[in-house]
């Protein structure tokens, strides 16, 4: 059982239970708001690719709250230096993992060297991790596929799981598919390959020193309970989005807290004050609240609620009054 008392700010990191990066998704109003719902869950930042952190407003793409934490930063990028010296950015800046993203099959990022395409170079691989590990103290991750195609024998992923971990990797979360980098949009990617946990799990069996995270298509709590006899941790991804509610119950069913769950209407209400600092700096209400939508599903009310806070937020002067009425729907469910 993990102690309550624990503060949020820098928490341990524990890998049992993550919510995936996810590209337009995972900004910081979105964690800031699953963070209202699990105090212990590891919360990853959206890909950023090392050009825009070297190249680009780096302050905006590290920006987070200390309330985030636990969090990670998710890499994106192929050159060893550029990669180390956006780990030291990101150590700097509080993140306490630094991950590589060894899965996502876009075009734009193959053609860039990053994601999926990177399975077929488990040498380049290895020496990006090695030279983050080498500069900075946090520990430095890796997400990937079980193959790609041309590439998907278990022979190959066993060969780059073991080059990557030699080069001091220790944790790895592995997204059960195979990507197919040319004829397949990443939503296909997500969805044609089939899933392939039997894989995943004679990953953990040939490599039990290292950290076995389990990733995709994972949708229940129920399923994360049954997949942590076999694995050290689950990533959610598109589900915590949709169902952000079914992190208020990952504390006590996963990490054993005794605290209660928050309530949907709370967890709406202890946005207010962020939402009101965001005003106030110049930012719209629908950054934030865009990302609290799937609060609002299976109880009278519900399709009001996303009305309100998805096409009346932009038609109104009084976006906290919205807000108000929003949580006044929530009450009792």
């Amino acid at each position: 059982m993990l102690p309550d008392s624990q503060t949020t700010a820098h928490a341990a990191l524990f890998r049992r239970f993550s919510v995936a990066p996810m590209m337009d998704w995972t900004d910081r109003h979105c964690r800031y708001f699953l963070r209202q719902l699990s105090r212990h869950a590891l919360l990853y930042t959206e890909m950023v690719t090392t050009g825009a952190l070297l190249h680009g407003d780096a302050a905006r793409f590290l920006r987070h709250d200390v309330s985030e934490h636990p969090l990670a930063l998710q890499l994106g990028g192929s050159v060893p230096g550029d990669l180390a010296a956006c780990a030291k950015l990101a150590e700097a800046a509080g993140y306490d993992e630094v991950n590589l993203n060894v899965g996502c099959p876009s075009d734009r990022v193959q053609n860039n060297m990053i994601g999926a395409c990177l399975m077929g170079h488990p040498q380049l691989v290895a020496d990006c991790v090695r030279a983050m590990r080498d500069a900075v103290g946090i520990e430095v991750t890796v997400k990937h596929r079980i193959g790609i195609n041309g590439r998907d024998s278990y022979a190959e992923l066993c060969d780059f799981v073991g080059q990557v971990r030699d080069a001091g990797c220790r944790s790895f979360t592995v997204h059960a598919r195979i990507a197919i980098l040319e004829g397949l949009s990443p939503k296909q990617n997500r969805e044609v390959p089939p899933l392939r946990y039997d894989i995943a799990a004679q990953l953990k069996q040939d490599f039990p020193d290292l950290e076995i995270i389990l990733n995709g298509g994972i949708k229940t709590l129920e399923e994360c309970r049954a997949h942590l006899q076999t694995f050290d941790g689950v990533m959610l991804g598109r589900e915590a989005y949709h169902n952000p509610y079914l992190l208020a119950q990952v504390d006590s069913s996963l990490f054993g807290s005794d605290a209660p769950a928050i309530s949907r209407a709370q967890a709406l209400r202890n946005m207010r004050p962020y939402i009101e600092r965001h005003l106030a700096e110049g930012g719209a209400m629908h950054h934030v609240t865009r990302h609290v939508l799937g609060l609002g599903q299976g109880f009278p009310g519900a399709r009001r609620f996303r009305q309100l806070l998805s096409v009346d937020i932009h038609k109104t002067g009084e976006p906290l009054a919205l807000l108000d009425q929003a949580v006044a729907l929530l009450e009792g469910h």
